[in-house]
């Protein structure tokens, strides 16, 4: 399907990819070796959580709900 078929979907998306790419960024930052310890390892583990939250938003917002 081309286009939306509504202004929340266009958000959704936006939403999610701003997610993934913070989280991006939060990996390439490698917070492991600047932080050390669990913080750095809970910072790792909260960019590839939000990575998975990026992209299942994404994911939601393009799958087409059926009736109720």
């Amino acid at each position: 399907m081309i286009g939306f078929s509504d202004r929340l979907e266009l958000l959704g998306l936006l939403a999610g990819a701003f997610l993934v790419l913070a989280g991006l960024g939060t990996i390439a930052g490698t917070p492991w070796t600047t932080l050390g310890g669990a913080v750095g390892g809970l910072k790792a583990v909260g960019g590839l959580l939000a990575i998975g939250v990026g992209v299942g938003l994404g994911w939601l917002s393009r799958t087409e709900a059926g009736p109720a």
